[in-house]
């Protein structure tokens, strides 16, 4: 049975599970497979370590740990693992900020931008095949769904 027959009903036919439990059971196990061929690609760092590369990135200016959290959707903790992995491979840097001295900025080294470009066509080819065949409103659909319910996560 593929996943279409299985949502076709408002109750999954496995075990008569509900769709919005389906639905994040589906996430969950998504999240697990991506970031395990992720890790496989980038090889030198995880997926984890990848993703806050770039959420850095995003950041007008360089973030502190708990801007970076705050973006990542992690503790403040698990974030500052993941950073000092990464500033022993020399990826990132940590500066403190010009106008505050009590903070502490998160800096993308020279390596990042190297090791970005190195796997810049890589990257593109993997994603560009994993949205194969899915329509834009579909994927519009999927984002919008997902926004929502991070708003009401958050308003948990």
């Amino acid at each position: 049975m593929n996943i279409q027959e299985m949502i076709s009903n408002d109750k999954v036919q496995m075990g008569g599970i509900e769709k919005n439990f389906f639905l994040i059971g589906l996430l969950s196990a998504f999240d697990n497979r991506f970031q395990a061929s992720a890790d496989k690609f980038f090889e030198e760092i995880s997926w984890k370590q990848f993703f806050a590369i770039i959420c850095i990135n995003l950041c007008k200016e360089p973030p502190t740990n708990n801007e970076l959290a705050e973006i990542m959707g992690s503790s403040h903790q698990n974030v500052k693992q993941i950073l000092l992995k990464l500033e022993k491979k020399g990826f990132v840097a940590f500066g403190r900020d010009e106008k505050d001295k009590r903070k502490e900025r998160i800096y993308l080294t020279e390596k990042t931008m190297e090791f970005c470009n190195s796997h810049d066509e890589g990257s593109s080819r993997i994603m560009g095949k994993m949205f194969e065949g899915i329509p834009k409103e579909d994927l519009d659909c999927t984002i919008r769904t997902i926004m929502t319910m991070e708003q009401n996560l958050s308003s948990l």
